[in-house]
């Protein structure tokens, strides 16, 4: 999942800020709602689409109305739109958790984008923003959504910020918010979709889910982006071989792409079919034999590892056939001083420690993160308007209580909530009892934190009817975790989309 290291430093200053010294007159303000408002046109398509865009924030109240959180967002609503039930309305969010809605809103959903290098080096400001042709505002309004403890949204009242971390606590108040957003915009007969990246697929199961029980909204589609269901598949838990399974065949898209593997096959694709055949096969029978595996069957796993992922056959030996991500991108490219990047495999970085085991430094992450903050809070202060005086967080990671909780009831087993969570049980109810839901998973080939092979698993392990299995579509890549900074990619992200959208609406 999305984590961000960036708002240590200086904008820990500015959260401790945020969060604490409120005066009377402040706490009274923190609970009334917010709204900057400005006008602008942009062409998609050829077609010149003039649109309102609000930033502010929702207060949400409790069962007893008091408020609770004063909750962050930005609009993006075509004008002259007279008939709201034929607009759909698209709510949208980045994952972490703990991260705002930049990435999404900067690169690839939002009226405007930054331009980066991708994948070379994009260095210290200026960056370029430009208008984004690949943004869906020609079929839908989206509004782009920031947690509790990001963005401008934070605690206030009888709330705490603690209140809102936690897998249930944020499913409850992203509903809450798309519920009030509903309801203060004249949206309830608009046909509406969720579009979360990372994390934000993991609370997308749960809120289509939420809303329907609790809230008595059915949305039309979910699109997955960089999805993860089941935390189960990225854990690599001791005694559990389903990581190292479902991860081979991003290792092995990543060895290709870097030219790592012998006698490279020309087609990806099927380099990747054959890859996912052993994985699934012959490497995760190997695994489930544990101490009992035989030595001339070792050899012949051990061979096949070597030739799909170039590393060497001693490391997989020593590793007992089991090598994690952080290994697996300090090791293949050691020899040459870089380590590849989690988010995105294509990207490479210096490997500062060339004797260190596991790679923790996020080139991608650490390169693009400064091109994103920086144009969107240039974007937000000038186009949009907001106050200068406002603090918006790119993350909550900055703050010194943050902490997330794990604990999802949804997906207890015998022994409670010991077993890893899963919003894969939320996804199975929302589409059992909603059977016209639509769901678009775009899954990035070239991504190592939330990998391909650990989605295909899920979807073919949620026990789904056959009747709503053929629901769901995936999507794939040939980029990483954020595919959108991609310019092919994107191009093809907002055909994918569009298509989603405007299909379910026939």
């Amino acid at each position: 999942m999305k984590q961000r290291s960036l708002s240590n430093g200086l904008l820990v200053i500015i959260l401790a800020m945020s969060f604490s010294g409120f005066s009377q007159t402040d706490s009274a303000l923190a609970t009334k709602p917010e709204s900057f408002v400005t006008r602008h046109s942009i062409k998609l398509d050829n077609k010149i689409i003039n649109y309102t865009a609000t930033a502010g924030t929702i207060i949400l109240r409790n069962e007893k109305d008091e408020p609770i959180a004063a909750f962050g967002y930005t609009a993006y609503t075509k004008d002259g739109e007279t008939d709201l039930s034929k607009r759909p309305v698209t709510f949208s969010y980045n994952g972490g958790p703990g991260s705002s809605s930049i990435w999404l809103h900067m690169g690839v959903m939002g009226p405007r984008r930054v331009v980066v290098n991708d994948p070379s080096p994009n260095g210290p400001a200026p960056y370029k923003i430009e208008d984004n042709n690949y943004s869906i505002l020609d079929v839908s309004d989206i509004v782009m959504m920031d947690p509790v403890g990001t963005g401008l949204s934070k605690a206030v009242g009888k709330g705490k910020n603690s209140d809102f971390w936690g897998v249930d606590p944020d499913i409850k108040s992203v509903s809450l918010f798309i519920k009030n957003y509903v309801n203060d915009n004249d949206r309830w007969n608009s046909p509406k979709y969720l579009l979360g990246e990372s994390y934000g697929t993991f609370r997308s199961a749960g809120v289509a889910d939420h809303l329907q029980e609790h809230h008595g909204i059915s949305v039309n589609g979910i699109v997955l982006v960089s999805n993860v269901l089941d935390i189960r598949t990225l854990s690599f838990n001791p005694g559990d071989d389903l990581p190292y399974i479902v991860n081979l065949p991003t290792y092995a898209a990543t060895s290709w792409y870097h030219n790592k593997v012998a006698n490279k096959p020309a087609s990806l694709d099927a380099f990747l079919k054959e890859v996912r055949a052993f994985s699934m096969g012959e490497y995760a029978n190997a695994l489930l034999k544990g101490d009992q595996l035989g030595a001339d069957e070792r050899e012949k796993i051990l061979t096949k590892l070597v030739a799909y992922t170039g590393l060497g056959k001693d490391y997989w030996d020593r590793a007992n056939l089991r090598v994690v991500q952080p290994q697996y991108s300090q090791e293949l490219l050691r020899s040459t001083g870089v380590a590849v990047g989690r988010l995105d495999s294509r990207y490479k970085g210096i490997a500062q420690n060339m004797l260190a085991e596991y790679a923790f430094n996020d080139p991608q992450s650490s390169d693009i993160g400064p091109a994103f903050i920086s144009a969107f809070m240039h974007y937000y202060t000038t186009e949009l308007k907001v106050s200068k005086e406002k603090n918006y967080n790119t993350s909550a990671y900055g703050l010194t209580d943050f902490k997330w909780d794990w604990k999802h009831q949804r997906s207890n087993g015998l022994f409670g909530d010991a077993a890893s969570p899963s919003t894969a049980p939320d996804l199975l109810n929302a589409m059992s009892s909603n059977p016209k839901m639509k769901v678009l998973v775009l899954n990035g080939i070239y991504d190592l934190a939330t990998p391909f092979g650990g989605t295909e698993y899920t979807f073919d392990h949620m026990g789904l009817d056959k009747k709503i299995k053929g629901n769901i579509t995936q999507k794939y890549y040939e980029a990483g975790h954020m595919m959108y900074i991609h310019n092919e990619s994107a191009a093809k992200f907002k055909k994918d989309v569009a298509e989603f959208i405007t299909g379910n609406l026939k």
